[in-house]
């Protein structure tokens, strides 16, 4: 059942990514960082609407990351990067101070980012295998 093709993706040897897939990584990396602090900040401000907005926001960026480069690294590069900066964020200074509250919205919004994470990093762009359709009888 071969389609003519190099075989399996599965059994293709490793490549490192091209320089322009690495910086497109870094970039989304930071830019998952930049909507995490956004996020912190906004969610709190407008409550239900802001954590909608910024869940929105974090969701719209993981799963356009991964459109952007065609597979599922594109949607867990942004999400990386929200988590670093949620989790910083999360952890007081010495004077006391800090971003996130103790009520449930900033719970909802971590456990809420965290899950979008996943289900985007799941249902984005994977990588599919090129050649024409698997139905028999074409």
């Amino acid at each position: 059942m071969s389609n003519g093709g190099p075989g399996s993706l599965l059994a293709q040897p490793l490549r490192p990514p091209s320089a322009g897939r690495a910086a497109a990584h870094v970039g989304l990396f930071l830019l998952g960082a930049v909507v995490g602090l956004a996020g912190t900040l906004v969610q709190a401000a407008w409550f239900p609407g802001g954590l909608l907005l910024a869940l929105a926001g974090a969701a719209g960026l993981f799963l356009g990351g991964s459109y952007a480069t065609a597979s599922r690294s594109g949607a867990v590069a942004p999400a990386a990067g929200w988590i670093v900066a949620v989790v910083l964020l999360t952890t007081t200074r010495p004077e006391g101070d800090f971003l996130f509250g103790a009520g449930g919205a900033s719970y909802l919004f971590l456990l809420g980012g965290m899950a979008l994470a996943v289900i985007c990093a799941t249902v984005g762009a994977g990588r599919q295998p090129g050649g024409g359709s698997a139905r028999l009888g074409k």
